[in-house]
């Protein structure tokens, strides 16, 4: 076995100029039908590095699920070192490089994905896949944005009274967030995922990262289990709705989080009640009211179904990325960089450069 090979092998990290290593992640036994191909390819340059660098990506998400298959994570660091870390419960995976002061910052990471649009069949019968009580607690338990308790708890109880069933608590809280909250879309990203916050101060506003944070505090709050699914927008929705989608390959803006609750009867429940305030807002003309036909549809489709033109990368929450002398993150969708001196803005592009084009590969 030459050098190379063995490097490969054993998940070794290797410093030189360029490192690049495609990571295969699931050998794949299932039907391919209905299954769409896609690689995601981001590039980030770092415009004025001061002293040692650090850029971290997010990769596709490494667990193999009904809507999503990720085959490969590649990634070049030109003039750096970089290698990919992930953690199990979160399914986080990061790739973080790492760049001397006399190089020019770049990274590059190619995603190759296979995508099938999914929904829950509510009327089945049939058992759905097995789920470990380790995966469940940790989908109950709170986090420093995400509480379980207080106005939060309160909150999802009054939304819930009257409940007998756990489907029914999970539709109660979708209700109750699409009727009581709306999209802000002067806040910047995806959001600050504080829900206590939202909820003490009364301001319901939000994007994709705050309402459906607030869905999922609430309902761990009343022991269904949940979670974020953050990702990232690569395609146009084939179900009418401009404001779901994207209108070109650039999914540079893309960022969205989805979330999952767990039902006892049909397993993990894709659930999206940020994303039919976005409907309400955006889609054209704009400014819909609840009442609105596509709204409707939307509102029930969005309780049990996604439209796979979307990628997942992660279901992790206050995120420490690797080397960082930086705070925590509240969630990692977006690329993320540090030079000696300081984290550099993500959405400061005088900065900090990146650019996530789609192509369709099958």
């Amino acid at each position: 076995m030459n050098r190379r090979a063995f490097l490969r092998a054993n998940g070794s990290i290797c410093t030189g100029l360029i490192l690049s290593r495609a990571v295969p992640v699931l050998a794949h036994s299932l039907s391919t039908a209905g299954w769409r191909t896609f690689d995601v390819v981001t590039r980030v340059e770092l415009l004025n590095p001061k002293g040692t660098s650090h850029i971290w990506l997010p990769a596709a998400l490494t667990r193999e699920t009904r809507y999503q298959r990720t085959l490969f994570n590649r990634f070049i660091a030109d003039g750096g070192t970089a290698t990919l870390t992930r953690a199990k419960q979160s399914e986080l995976g990061i790739v973080s490089a790492t760049y001397p002061s006399d190089t020019k910052p770049i990274l590059t990471l190619t995603s190759r994905v296979s995508l099938k649009n999914y929904s829950v069949d509510f009327s089945s019968r049939a058992t759905p896949p097995p789920v470990s009580r380790a995966e469940l607690d940790y989908f109950l338990k709170p986090t420093r944005y995400v509480p379980t308790d207080g106005i939060v708890k309160d909150t999802a109880l009054k939304a819930t009274a009257g409940a007998t069933s756990d489907i029914d608590k999970a539709r109660d809280i979708y209700d109750w967030i699409v009727e009581h909250t709306f999209r802000d879309p002067k806040i910047r990203g995806c959001g600050r995922g504080d829900i206590r916050f939202m909820l003490e101060s009364g301001d319901l506003g939000g994007k994709c990262a705050d309402l459906n944070a607030l869905y999922v505090g609430m309902a761990r709050s009343v022991g269904l289990p949940a979670r974020h699914v953050y990702g990232l927008r690569i395609d146009k929705s084939e179900l009418g709705y401009k404001s779901l989608g994207l209108a070109t390959d650039k999914a540079t803006k893309g960022q969205h989080c989805h979330a999952e609750v767990y039902l006892r009867e049909h397993g993990w429940v894709p659930v999206d009640p940020a994303d039919v305030r976005k409907v309400v807002l955006e889609e054209p003309p704009g400014n819909r009211p609840l009442n609105d036909e596509m709204v409707s549809q939307a509102r029930q489709r969005l309780f049990g179904s996604w439209e796979m033109n979307w990628m997942a990368y992660n279901y992790g929450h206050d995120v420490e990325l690797p080397g960082s002398a930086g705070k925590p993150l509240v969630y990692f969708m977006y690329p993320q960089a540090e030079t000696s001196e300081q984290r550099v803005d993500p959405f400061d592009p005088d900065n900090f450069k990146y650019e996530i084009t789609v192509i369709e590969v099958s």
